[in-house]
């Protein structure tokens, strides 16, 4: 049985997700195929044979940042080599292209799923009412499933090498879409936060009890050379904006260190940051969930720490 992944690139660099698709298709131990199209994606190929057992480039400039040309490839794709499931990221782009293969194929969907087994059929467990909940699953009979994969639910860093073979296939596309026309990435403003892309976020969460005391927990982030971020009742109290929520309504992070400062760790946050390379959590709460996933705690008032903790690094830094 074939798995097929959907190599997720932009602006010539491979995307996290890819890899995470990647790790989720090795679980299931059975073959894995990345499909790979677009232009010029010769080198990235060579970044992704290690992990997979076989890679399928379709390259061809009319493919390049359209998802209509990327499903009508994978049409073609999935319609010839009848692989059993076809992941890729729940992403904007997967958002698009998973549906609409499905529909045209006829067949069935999973979409934001944090699990996959083979347990008779195919099972996914997904996260409901905002996360409160994990429920399976089972999908019916079908040649073969879609199925579209949480960020940041399935490491990176278990994937295991194989070091595949790299198959050239003809591009199906005879003319070009016309119908849907790729204009340009926007991006953020000026002075915009993309906590996603930093190495060290310190966030933020009730028990700074005060807007106040956030220039505090600014301070810390500054001199560690980190990000501000925070957890969701801080944007419910409109003391940081959205663009700084970790969580599964906010956004989801990997960054090398997270210091989780006055946050009890509710599954909804936890999601979103469990990625993280090490977690040091600060919680006058003993029992709070966060330090079940933390490496290091420190059980204490955050308004006791952070000042003592910025003064150490300053003295450290001298």
């Amino acid at each position: 049985m074939a798995v097929f992944v959907f190599i997720e690139h932009r602006e010539g660099k491979l995307m996290d997700i890819s890899f995470e698709a990647l790790s989720a298709a090795q679980k299931l131990n059975d073959e894995v195929i990345a499909v790979l199209s677009g232009e010029n994606v010769s080198d990235l190929a060579e970044k992704v044979v290690k992990y997979a057992d076989k890679v399928i480039i379709v390259e061809d400039p009319k493919i390049d940042t359209n998802n209509e040309a990327y499903t009508r490839v994978l049409d073609e794709l999935v319609k010839k080599e009848m692989p059993k499931i076809v992941i890729m990221g729940h992403t904007s782009m997967g958002m698009d292209i998973a549906p609409a293969v499905a529909i045209d194929l006829g067949l069935p969907i999973a979409t934001d799923v944090v699990n996959i087994s083979k347990d008779g059929n195919i099972k996914v467990t997904r996260s409901i009412y905002n996360g409160k909940v994990l429920a399976d699953y089972y999908l019916k009979d079908a040649e073969t499933y879609i199925i579209t994969i949480r960020t940041g639910e399935f490491s990176a860093e278990e994937l295991s090498e194989k070091n595949g073979k790299i198959e050239r296939v003809d591009s199906p596309l005879k003319e070009e879409i016309t119908n849907k026309k790729f204009v340009g990435f926007v991006q953020p403003e000026v002075g915009g936060v993309d906590i996603t892309q930093a190495d060290i976020l310190v966030s933020v969460g009730r028990g700074i009890k005060d807007k106040e005391n956030i220039p505090l927990v600014e301070e810390l982030a500054k001199i560690m050379g980190g990000v501000l971020s925070c957890s969701r009742p801080i944007v419910d109290y409109g003391w940081l904006p959205k663009e700084r929520q970790v969580g599964t309504s906010g956004k989801t992070v990997k960054p090398k260190l997270y210091l989780a400062l006055g946050i009890s760790g509710a599954f909804q946050h936890v999601a979103g940051m469990k990625g993280a390379n090490m977690i040091v959590a600060v919680n006058k709460d003993p029992k709070a969930p966060i330090f079940s996933v933390a490496q290091y705690g420190i059980v204490d008032d955050v308004l006791k720490v952070i000042p003592a903790l910025t003064q150490k690094i300053k003295e450290i830094k001298g």
